[in-house]
């Protein structure tokens, strides 16, 4: 700690236990970890770490750590976001999940004075509106809050979600901070002997994501955007945005329901089916130039309806992946198929700004290819863990958009797994693939035979290739097999 005047003392430092929020898996990350948290805390404006020391303080002596880091992320609105990510990830102690998991949706503990009285500023004069007395929920940036109003003789309900007083100003002082860290990163990463990765480009990334966060306006936008491309899809509810949408607040259709996780036991394989069919493949296997996917589905932005839909709430973050992406990703699959390592660091390097020939990334590409003959299938989460591999490694470059796919990947592949052992993610998505490809059969007899504009993002070429390398691959996996037995686990 740079700053003696601190009021961090090392006996709170110590009770906060930050490095708890990185699994063991990452384990010699965190030192890193921690002195980044530290860093950006003692950075902090001196009236806001004075609120988080106090909080700290006036919780019990015996509160348990896992309690205590929830209550430091829930006061800074970018750490919120970051305990919602890993919230679900189930490398972490199963108590450490079960508090992050209350971050997804708080109670208000905003004052609701406060709160009505910045709604009543954002609405006109003679909005026909009704407030509730209590709000919904409490999120990193926002509140949510109950209203009425009357149409057609009838009573229609809404939600208004109002940016937190102050929010805007706090959020912007905590991403200084952000922009600050990536030097202090890259001096501690070398003294501790870790990768030298591209720290600024990712935490200027992870600014402009949490940027969105305020600015409502774009929220309102994707909302309109989901609902037109979900209007075919009856198993899901977008809230549909309401006239008295402005830059700070958004007006939106109310759903009522309970959260994803929450739903009853008998429907949630149903809901977890439907939930990656609907945000993942449904975008994923499109032949749209961008495909537009949700990047922030914790459960706290997924309902179960009382009608047995799902309902996808909180467009603020969203990717969008260009077709290009996502060729290559269906040619880094199809080369784990054939076990072509070239073609996979070809797929993979056009991901990002890596050499094919980039010595991290051959060898991140034979570990995944062991991983294949090990027993993996190379689906989406085989392919994240590439990416993570390679990431880890060295500075990749990888794109903003990929990054935000990555992480509504793993974000609601940890949803459906608390929802449903039995549910594969990566078998619902080849599912989704392979009625598309079924429904585009006629059209590719007379494509030409490189072309790659169908939803499958694959040509005619691709499947003479997938075809005529049936002959050598049980070669090639018996060759890479035994290789591995011999010469011992490359997972390093």
């Amino acid at each position: 700690m740079e700053d003696l005047e601190s009021p961090l003392d090392a006996d709170l430092l110590d009770a906060l236990a930050l490095d708890r929020l990185v699994p063991d898996s990452l384990a010699r990350w965190r030192p890193l970890v921690s002195e980044g948290l530290l860093f950006f805390l003692d950075r902090l404006p001196p009236e806001h770490l004075e609120e988080i020391v106090a909080a700290q303080f006036a919780l019990a002596l015996d509160t348990d750590p896992h309690q205590r880091v929830v209550t430091l992320l829930a006061q800074c609105p970018t750490l919120h976001k970051l305990g919602q990510v890993v919230a679900r990830d189930r490398r972490l102690d199963a108590g450490l999940r079960a508090r992050l998991q209350t971050l997804e949706s708080l109670p208000a503990v905003t004052p609701m004075a406060a709160v009505r009285s910045r709604i009543r500023a954002e609405l006109p004069p003679d909005a026909p509106v009704t407030l509730a007395d209590e709000a919904l929920a409490e999120a990193s940036v926002a509140v949510v809050v109950p209203f009425t109003w009357q149409a057609d003789g009838a009573t229609h309900e809404g939600v208004f979600k109002v940016l937190k007083p102050g929010v805007e100003t706090r959020l912007h002082q905590e991403l200084a901070i952000w922009s600050e860290l990536a030097e202090h990163l890259e001096v501690h990463a070398a003294r501790l002997g870790l990768p030298a990765l591209d720290y600024r480009d990712t935490l200027d990334s992870v600014r402009e994501l949490l940027a969105r966060e305020v600015r409502l306006e774009v929220e309102q936008e994707n909302l309109r955007a989901a609902a037109a491309f979900y209007a075919d899809e009856p198993r899901v509810q977008i809230p549909a945005p309401l006239p008295w949408c402005t830059p700070r607040m958004t007006a939106m259709q109310r759903v009522h329901g309970v959260k994803l996780t929450d739903a009853p036991p008998a429907s949630r394989r149903a809901l977890a089916g439907i939930a990656i069919d609907a945000l993942l493949g449904r975008p994923f296997w499109s032949d749209a130039p961008a495909a537009v996917i949700h990047a922030d589905p914790h459960a706290g932005n997924l309902f179960a309806t009382l009608d047995g839909r799902l309902a996808v709430l909180d467009w603020s973050l969203t990717a969008r992946l260009d077709k290009a992406r996502r060729e290559a990703v269906v040619q880094a699959v199809l080369g784990a198929l054939t076990l072509d390592a070239g073609r996979i660091r070809q797929s993979v390097a056009g991901l990002g700004s890596l050499d094919p020939d980039n010595p991290h990334l051959l060898a991140a590409v034979e570990r995944a290819l062991d991983r294949v003959v090990r027993g993996q299938f190379p689906g989406f989460h085989w392919l994240v863990g590439l990416l993570d591999d390679v990431a880890g490694r060295t500075a990749t470059g990888f794109r903003d958009d990929l990054v935000l796919f990555r992480k509504s990947w793993l974000t609601l592949a940890g949803v459906i797994g608390d929802l449903s052992d039995a549910v594969s993610a990566d078998r619902v998505l080849l599912a989704r693939g392979l009625k598309r490809f079924m429904v585009e059969l006629p059209a590719r007899s007379l494509a030409p035979v490189a072309n790659r504009e169908f939803a499958t993002h694959v040509s005619n070429l691709d499947l003479w290739w997938l075809g005529a390398s049936a002959g050598w691959v049980p070669a090639g996996f018996w060759l890479r097999y035994w290789r591995a037995v011999l010469t011992g686990e490359r997972e390093t």
